[in-house]
């Protein structure tokens, strides 16, 4: 046999060459190289067609509405008159602190609670507009988490575990259940256009899940998808062009290589970014909506016109087929708004005034469109605070005990949960730990939280790894 190799089998081999080089130099930066391929296969294809659950489910979508920084429960949702009462006394029992300056005082709420709804869900005066929705509300009293440091604490919010590297909950549930729009990513993140919130991208990363699943940003000021916009200078007939190139090349090494699920994945987001160019743009345009919706989301008012462009968008979003949508906080008054160490009263005021109204809204206009029953609405930070006083006017971190609402999806409405302890310190009626939560979750949108796995490094991973967690479907949240 002939060694010769002719000018164009030699010209091939190195174009191959150097386009893996420079791919996986793309893979490498992107972090989406895996370290065994053999421990990635999976029983699901790794694309976002639309997927059916374990059974019928009630819920179709998620919108989570994460707050970053720990809400004060017994200034908001978890009212304790004995600490009130007791306010300026010793703590009684022990109280694990994770700052310093923690002074083992009781420091009483200084908000006004009063009853709300038919329900007579009790809320403080610093949510009048929640408070207006609470016939529609599922409040949990009753939730702990296992860290009371911000970035692991949301990491196990989002993904299960307290240390990162995992799956978020969103892409979970798109790897289960793909999305409803095949121009939209499944898994879309909105945050303030100004920066990132604590641990940044990491908190909608796809882990090990294959790249398709991991969260999209889109902008709610400005161009809605960074680097989207078709490059100018090019005419449509050479854009088109290079795509259909693009894709035949694609289409090759994807053949040669079947069980590389990162290629999979990559060229499907290079094929979804094309799609996506006049999709997310006409979807993010809020311009069209009426004067009426544009004020139930406080458009119309500078302090809450940001995060509400946000929470419309997430409704425009779900009504378009997205799975999962994640909306995050202002940077107002900082990237951890609701962390309260200090000036508590003001720094409460301020960030419920950016946040209340627009979380209202987003509740009260699924409803309105029918919605409501089909989409899991989420309000949640990653932990609470302490009945004791830091320095003079704060609250520390708390993962003992603290509260969140949960709307539609067949969560039950006008429903209150659980139980802490007279101060407010310690989750002791109806305890829901974070994996509790996801499995329920799970359970609304027709998974079956055991059964849902991913091989990784020869191990069947799950979200709430119940095997270690014991982690149950909490059926008393459930209508």
């Amino acid at each position: 046999m002939s060694s010769q190799v002719s000018r164009r089998q030699l010209l091939r081999s190195l174009g191959g060459g150097f386009g893996t080089l420079a791919l996986a130099g793309v893979f490498e930066d992107a972090r989406l190289l895996a370290s065994d391929s053999h421990a990635n296969r999976h029983e699901r294809p790794a694309d976002l067609a639309p997927r059916t659950g374990h059974f019928p489910g009630k819920a179709k979508a998620v919108i989570q509405l994460f707050q970053n920084g720990g809400p004060s429960q017994m200034d908001m949702f978890d009212n304790k008159p004995e600490l009130s009462r007791r306010n300026g006394q010793p703590h009684p029992g022990d109280v694990e602190t994770f700052q310093l300056g923690n002074r083992n005082v009781l420091m009483g709420t200084a908000f006004e609670f009063s009853h709300h709804g038919e329900c007579g869900m009790e809320f403080s005066e610093l949510i009048p507009h929640l408070s207006g929705v609470a016939d529609d509300l599922c409040l949990v009293r009753s939730m702990y988490t296992e860290h009371n440091n911000h970035p692991f604490a949301i990491t196990m919010m989002q993904t299960g575990k307290t240390f990162s590297g995992r799956p978020a909950m969103g892409s979970w549930i798109c790897y289960a259940l793909g999305s409803e729009n095949r121009n939209l990513p499944g898994y879309v993140v909105m945050r303030d256009p100004a920066g990132y919130n604590t641990s940044g991208k990491t908190v909608w990363s796809n882990g090990w899940l294959p790249a398709v699943y991991q969260g999209t940003e889109f902008g709610s000021s400005g161009t809605p998808v960074v680097h989207l916009n078709p490059a100018r200078q090019r005419s449509a007939l050479a854009q088109r062009t290079s795509r259909a190139f693009l894709a035949e090349l694609n289409e090759i090494h994807r053949l040669r290589h079947p069980d590389e699920s990162e290629l999979e994945a990559r060229v499907q987001n290079f094929e979804l970014a094309a799609r996506m160019q006049l999709a997310a743009t006409d979807v993010l345009n809020i311009s069209g909506e009426t004067a009426a919706t544009r004020k139930l989301y406080g458009l119309d008012n500078p302090v809450t016109a940001g995060y509400g462009a946000r929470c419309l968008m997430a409704r425009r979003l779900v009504e378009s087929g997205v799975r999962f949508v994640q909306v995050f906080p202002p940077l107002s008054p900082n990237f951890q708004p609701w962390d309260n160490h200090s000036d508590l009263n003001n720094g409460l005021k301020t960030i419920c005034a950016h946040v209340d109204q627009p979380s209202a809204a987003l509740i009260r206009d699924l409803k309105q469109r029918g919605m409501l029953d089909e989409v899991i609405v989420m309000w949640t930070g990653e932990f609470g605070r302490l009945p004791i006083t830091e320095g003079a006017d704060g609250r520390d971190h708390n993962r003992q005990g603290f509260s969140l609402l949960m709307s539609g999806g067949g969560f039950k409405p006008g429903h209150v949960h659980g139980a802490t302890d007279e101060f407010g310190y310690r989750a002791v009626e109806g305890r829901v730990s974070v994996p509790d939560l996801h499995a329920t979750i799970l359970r609304q949108l027709g998974l079956d939280h055991t059964r849902l796995s991913y091989v990784h490094s020869g191990r069947p991973e799950r979200l709430t790894d119940p095997e270690v967690t014991g982690a149950r479907v909490v059926k008393e949240l459930l209508a």
